[in-house]
């Protein structure tokens, strides 16, 4: 049975419905604007202000009441937006409850913002723990609180020694951090196990610079996706506007736009006619290659669509907004 077709009474309806919410957007973000003011919050915070000015404002005692709620919430969240902002990467510790964890359950964390289209997405946690000493030192200086054992041999107090040596040392516990992430690459550059020769003595841990290359890879992943789904609203919108300027008819038109990797790294096109394509950026959105397929019996590459689509682009981002100048233009020529 075919679908009914929808009525210009529904049409109004859902576009009343958009335009609901759009205004609702709208009054969260002027509210938000009033009340992060200066003058707002002077006004309502002064003691000084007597009642009389207040009712002259039409600020009744219960509506200042709410007023100060409102603000009070509202300057809750610029202070925590602030310090997300310029705080991306914070440390905490937490203990673990199981009672055989090493190092006595002590884990230090890492808490990792990033910022994509105006929104925090969920944070990203690494735990970590210190599995390579002997715990910590008693008032004696002897490791777990135990004293030295006789007649074990300078070999046992050697070996004693080096755990002390490495006994802060992190390891990588827990995380959650997406499987495309080379996190066990960063974790065993800059957080190395102890090394097992003397050839590597020299090796150091970094925990600074595993934070910041793990930041920039979680960043960088986000950005692409957001990138393709830039791409994905700029095709889909450019095929809509042919459509409606009747300019459409005719042409191979690009159908979808998704990820074809968990890194985000290679795009998947498909057109009308059959034919699919593969774009491959790099880490920061640059464009490494485009090849199209023809599609049906005719094989090879067709390299005049892939002229079409791309153009001299050489990022990403500079597809979008060729695709979306094109767009605008014919709408305004329309």
């Amino acid at each position: 049975m075919s679908s009914p077709t929808p009525s210009p009474l529904d049409d109004e309806i859902e576009s009343l419905k958009a335009r609901i919410t759009t205004l609702k957007s709208h009054l969260q973000t002027q509210t938000s604007t009033i009340l992060s003011s200066p003058s707002t919050t002077s006004l309502i915070s002064n003691p000084s202000v007597s009642s009389t000015q207040l009712k002259q404002k039409g600020l009744t005692p219960t509506i200042l009441k709410s007023l100060r709620h409102y603000a009070s919430l509202q300057k809750a969240h610029n202070q925590q937006s602030l310090y997300r902002t310029c705080a991306t990467i914070t440390t905490f510790r937490v203990q673990d409850p199981d009672p055989n964890a090493v190092d006595g359950g002590a884990v230090l964390g890492l808490r990792v913002e990033v910022l994509t289209r105006g929104k925090f997405v969920r944070p990203y946690y690494v735990l970590m723990n210190r599995p390579y000493g002997e715990g910590r030192k008693d008032d004696n200086g002897n490791g777990n609180g135990k004293g030295k054992e006789n007649g074990k041999g300078s070999g046992r107090e050697k070996e004693r020694k080096r755990k002390g040596r490495y006994a802060n040392w992190l390891r990588v516990h827990r995380h959650t951090v997406p499987p495309c992430i080379p996190l066990s690459g960063l974790a065993a550059r800059y957080l190395p196990s102890p090394p097992s020769t003397r050839e590597d003595e020299g090796r150091q841990q970094d925990l600074v610079k595993f934070a910041k290359r793990l930041r920039r890879e979680l960043v960088r992943y986000h950005h692409r996706l957001a990138t393709i789904s830039d791409l994905r609203r700029a095709i889909i919108a450019e095929s809509k506007q042919q459509d409606q300027e009747e300019e459409g008819e005719g042409r191979n038109k690009v159908q979808d736009v998704i990820p074809a990797d968990a890194e985000a790294k290679q795009i998947t096109i498909e057109w009308e006619d059959g034919q699919t394509g593969r774009l491959v950026m790099g880490d920061d959105g640059e464009i490494v290659n485009v090849v199209a397929l023809n599609g049906g019996q005719q094989s090879g590459r067709d390299r005049e669509v892939v002229r079409e689509l791309v153009g001299q682009s050489r990022r990403v981002e500079d597809v979008v907004r060729r695709l979306g100048s094109s767009g605008s233009s014919g709408s305004k020529a329309a």
